[in-house]
């Protein structure tokens, strides 16, 4: 009994230690952004919630519901177990602002090594939540001709089946990395390369990139070029493009970072540009900057995406996945909230800059990479990418407002 006591009070000297007076359950509960600030917004202004959190009270509960059974811990004889609302409170403030883990520490009276161990916890509960519901790459034909009905329908180009590109999302240099993570620009990053479809929706993406790598690289390597080539990703046959009688491909479409291939489409060298190809390219581009934008909106959401962020490659990489997963629910569930962040055009199709364009530091890199020239998809991609010149330009791919953007 005697041996018993002197446990308990070393285990509570020991706990007076470990804790600061400012933390414990009852700072918590008092004090803490979670039961505090949090109920405040959920009763009286949603709107702050919506900015605190970036994404409305129903959003933020349903999360909750489904990844509570993960991050929850239970309780012991000397602690509460801290409660899964403020784990993922917390874990979506971090996202939200990119802050230190002190900072949010601080915020919801966490101790900084607890909230350093379970917000990579969250963020991986919230990628095996939701991962397979929100971010499916189409396997088959049906799923595929959707897409590409809505890039021609929204962006006058049809057959397309995404816009793909890369975004660099700066990080602190790991250990004995040496130039791994260092790119160009001078600055160490993991690379989010990116398939987007018309509606600025994730199809795929790969978050396995070092900084030192290009585009291009980390698509040859990857699984979704692969099933292009295997034909595992079930891509339409070819058919005739609109008003027309001759059989197309379908493609992605692509910058100068990528190899031209046959189902891979890119804008022409700027060099001794006709003005067909300059029309070309516009059409290109104005289908292109989906994926600019998806990367633009999701990183004025969760601004982490636009700070150097202060953890371990692995770490990031969950982060950065986590980010794509909530932009995705963001986009199927309430698309409303990201109306003013989107560029649009008006009546004449002349672009409204989104509002994510005032955060010009995006990290994005465009890399101008050369390519052989010499293989037949390459040979393809060129005939096909001059047969879609002549349909925008002189066929009936062609709009009449397209003239005026390439005058002005």
């Amino acid at each position: 009994i005697c041996l018993s006591l002197y446990l308990h009070i070393f285990l509570f000297d020991c706990f007076r230690l470990w804790c600061a007076p400012w933390l414990g359950d009852a700072r918590r509960q008092s004090f803490g952004h979670y039961t505090t600030l949090l109920q405040e917004f959920r009763l009286g202004d949603v709107a702050a919630f919506q900015n605190y959190l970036r994404m409305p009270p129903q959003m933020f509960d349903e999360i909750l519901n489904r990844v509570a059974p993960y991050i929850a811990k239970q309780n012991t004889n000397y602690r509460n177990a801290i409660e899964p609302g403020v784990k993922l409170a917390a874990t979506l403030r971090y996202l939200a602002t990119g802050d230190l883990y002190p900072t949010v520490s601080h915020s919801f009276r966490v101790q900084q090594h607890t909230v350093a161990a379970f917000i990579p916890k969250v963020t991986n509960a919230i990628i095996e939540a939701y991962k397979e519901e929100v971010l499916p790459c189409p396997v088959e034909s049906a799923e595929w001709l959707v897409i590409a009905d809505e890039f021609e329908r929204k962006w006058n180009m049809p057959h397309a089946l995404g816009a793909i590109d890369g975004k660099h999302c700066a990080l602190k240099k790991p250990s004995n990395s040496g130039s791994l993570y260092y790119n160009y620009k001078k600055f160490c990053s993991v690379v989010l390369l990116a398939l987007v479809d018309a509606n600025y929706r994730f199809l795929w993406v790969d978050v396995g990139g070092m900084g030192h790598m290009s585009d291009s690289q980390i698509y040859n390597a990857s699984e979704l070029k692969e099933c292009l080539e295997d034909g595992s990703l079930d891509i339409p046959a070819p058919t005739p493009l609109p008003n027309d009688n001759v059989d197309f491909p379908y493609f992605i479409i692509a910058d100068d970072a990528f190899a031209l291939r046959r189902h891979m489409l890119k804008p022409y060298s700027r060099r001794r540009m006709t003005r067909e190809e300059r029309l070309t390219n516009y059409r290109i581009s104005r289908a292109r900057r989906v994926v600019e934008n998806a990367f633009g909106i999701m990183s004025n959401r969760w601004r982490c995406l636009l700070t150097t962020m202060q953890s371990s490659p692995e770490v990031v990489r969950m982060n950065v996945e986590c980010c794509v997963i909530l932009h995705n629910i963001m986009r199927m569930r309430y698309p409303q909230f990201h109306n003013g962040d989107i560029d649009s055009e008006d009546e004449n199709h002349n672009v409204i800059p989104g509002a994510w364009r005032a955060d010009i530091d995006l990290r994005d890199i465009v890399q101008n990479i050369g390519h052989r020239n010499d293989d037949l998809d390459n040979i393809e991609g060129k005939n096909q990418r001059d047969y879609l010149k002549h349909y925008f330009t002189a066929g009936p791919g062609r709009v009449d407002w397209q003239d005026r953007m390439i005058d002005g």
